[in-house]
């Protein structure tokens, strides 16, 4: 299945009908906005991209990445590229690994939507949580180059990045699932689950005591980041769609998800032998997280579990909802939509598990 996965993700194909671009017209913004670019230009759609279409870009001297948000209706607030651009520019000069980003555009005429462009970066996705293409004894150090990475973005300065105004600090829990809740309910076409209603009413009467506010990337998980062609060392976070101020124990419990997650719905370690892939278990995990940040533990763990399983299963809600309104960017879309009542029934069992 995780190959399934990899083939139906990676590379590229001519650009879906529907998504086409009007090159001429992109050429032009480039040439103005883009230092150093010379066509003539050249386009393919990746594969991925499962929420903003995602295109290569393509000169004699050089390849690029335009995000762009999706032709056709879509939610107030969703599919924020112009956050993804200014998140990644202000991070990159203090060698937080991301894209160069070169420009923004949030004139609908150039090519229909807002997009950005930034720079392709080499290296390798494992979209696999085991990481097979890795060695055994390389597989621990990719996933402490995981943690590191988190650990050290929820340890950024925002404000003196001028992020202070990236979100709402504090209360980061009652206004996600304020937010999520309202998205299910407000999505007509994707139906109501049973599963969902009840996390809906429970989540809001269970949250932790105390509150952080850090920068939190909203998606951390091995898929959404570029690895160093072959050492064990992150160079580039990608998909920064769902970041902003938020709680960094509900960042971080997204990240440790793959612990919980079936492989073939995202890139989850459930059911893996994680001793014979010499890979370390969640506890292991989140000792090395509680280390770097100089915390003793993590309280109310189950909840942030069964708040983000939750949360991805909202998420995947509304893939279903785009489907059906015509607007999924992905060929995998309908399976992501097919896995969202088995992701109600995982946050439940988490939720049932807290409770016990």
């Amino acid at each position: 299945m995780t190959d399934s996965i990899a083939a139906a993700n990676s590379g590229t194909t001519p650009v879906r009908p529907g998504y086409e671009i009007d090159l001429d017209r992109l050429d032009s913004w480039m040439c103005a906005h883009v230092e150093g670019y010379a066509g003539p230009l050249s386009i393919a759609q990746f594969r991925g991209g499962q929420s903003n279409p995602t295109y290569q870009l393509t000169t004699p001297d050089a390849r690029y990445v335009l995000r762009r948000k999706p032709p056709g209706e879509i939610l107030k607030g969703a599919h924020a590229v112009e956050r993804e651009a200014r998140i990644m520019a202000a991070l990159g000069p203090t060698g937080f690994p991301v894209p160069r980003v070169h420009g923004i555009c949030t004139d609908d005429t150039v090519i229909g939507t807002w997009f950005f462009v930034m720079d392709l970066v080499e290296g390798r996705i494992f979209w696999d949580a085991t990481f097979p293409e890795a060695s055994r004894e390389e597989r621990p150090l990719y996933f402490d180059a995981m943690n590191a990475t988190l650990a050290a973005l929820h340890q950024v300065d925002y404000e003196g990045l001028g992020l202070g105004d990236y979100g709402k600090p504090g209360n980061y829990f009652a206004r996600q699932i304020g937010r999520w809740s309202k998205q299910y309910l407000a999505d007509a076409a994707a139906g109501r689950n049973a599963d969902m209603d009840r996390l809906i009413e429970w989540l809001p009467a269970h949250i932790p005591e105390g509150d952080e506010t850090t920068l939190v990337h909203g998606d951390f998980r091995c898929d959404n980041m570029i690895f160093h062609p072959t050492e064990p060392r992150v160079i580039a976070v990608l998909d920064w769609e769902l970041s902003t101020l938020g709680h960094p124990l509900a960042d971080f419990a997204y990240a440790a998800m793959m612990y919980r997650m079936p492989p073939d719905i995202v890139a989850g370690l459930k059911g893996a032998d994680l001793a014979a892939l010499n890979i370390p278990d969640e506890k292991s995990f989140v000792e090395a997280y509680c280390t770097r940040m100089g915390r003793e533990h993590i309280p109310a763990w189950r909840f942030y579990m069964t708040f983000q399983l939750f949360r991805l299963a909202a998420i995947f809600h509304g893939i279903k909802g785009r489907i059906l309104r015509g607007t999924a960017a992905n060929a995998q879309a309908i399976t992501r939509a097919e896995a969202f009542p088995r992701l109600a029934r995982l946050a439940c069992e988490a939720m049932d598990d807290a409770l016990a």
